[in-house]
């Protein structure tokens, strides 16, 4: 089963605080869930969306 984090468990993974977290979800600026009026990430989902966040490649990845 995919892992599903909350809002808060997603704000300390990104190490931003939930205010920010619930700007981007405002401006539909990170992939979100929301089941039963609560907001929900997919890891999977998070993760790929931080690689293509990625400004400067790491050193050996064209």
């Amino acid at each position: 089963m995919e892992e599903l984090l909350t809002l808060e468990e997603l704000a300390k993974y990104l190490k931003i605080s939930k205010h920010t977290l619930y700007k981007m979800l405002e401006r539909e600026k990170i992939p979100a869930l929301k089941i039963a009026n609560q907001w929900r990430f997919k890891k999977s989902d998070i993760d790929k969306w931080l690689e293509k966040q990625r400004k400067v490649p790491l050193k050996g990845y064209k």
